[in-house]
């Protein structure tokens, strides 16, 4: 399988994060795939954003769950940019999507959006929350999901496998040798985020991943010729 380069929130290194500028810029430097995050709003649309508020990447400040999506519409995310939702960003680029769950219950909302428009071979569905990757699993036939951690250890890959994960996208600064081998084992592809220097890549080769979570379009370009 080919090394993958995933475009994190867009290009968030070099455009407004989670925009559909920042979309547009991804597919653009070719990027393999784009990673999103989704929360719900108010009025239960699947919006596109990071955080659990609006207060660090737009002109708004509150909790994402208090606004209604007109309300976040009215909100510049960044040059001008709109908080789009899901639906948009499927309308304005056709390249593979990860789409992070932020909040758990918006598994619901998004396995419905996945089962309508047959979404499954082009969206993988990927979470830091165990539960969520294990309810949408039934709820979309065929997805395919990734557990995302953080700071963990050995043990992610048993929670990956009871989730019913295929893949583990693992913070590189805590990734080890050990964590490697057990996740093959168990038939699990490993992506390393955020790798956004040579030497981040580097690693991420050593380890043999699959691919690598990046805010920079240009480690596309050079992890081609990186060993």
């Amino acid at each position: 399988m080919n090394f993958l380069t995933i475009g994190h929130r867009g290009v968030m290194g070099v455009e407004p994060e989670n925009t559909l500028r920042s979309f547009l810029a991804a597919q653009e430097a070719g990027l393999d795939a784009i990673e999103l995050d989704l929360h719900l709003s108010k009025d239960g649309a699947l919006v596109v954003m990071h955080d659990t508020d609006v207060d660090r990447t737009t002109d708004g400040t509150g909790p994402i769950a208090e606004k209604t999506l007109a309300e976040l519409r009215a909100l510049d995310a960044g040059r001008g940019e709109r908080v789009p939702v899901f639906e948009e960003v499927l309308e304005a680029v056709q390249a593979p999507l990860q789409a992070e769950i932020k909040d758990a219950q918006a598994a619901r909302a998004l396995a419905q959006v996945m089962n309508e428009r047959g979404l499954a071979g082009r969206v993988e569905v990927s979470s830091f929350h165990d539960e969520a990757i294990a309810e949408i699993k039934p709820l979309v036939p065929g997805v395919r999901t990734a557990l995302i951690a953080s700071r963990y250890g050995t043990d992610i890959v048993d929670r990956a496998v009871a989730a019913g994960a295929e893949t583990v996208c693992l913070n590189i600064r805590r990734l080890t040798l050990e964590i490697v081998e057990r996740a093959r084992k168990a038939d699990l592809r490993i992506i390393g985020w955020v790798v956004n220097t040579q030497d981040h890549l580097r690693l991420v080769r050593a380890f043999g991943l699959d691919g690598a979570t990046t805010d920079h379009p240009d480690i596309k370009r050079t992890g081609r010729f990186t060993a």
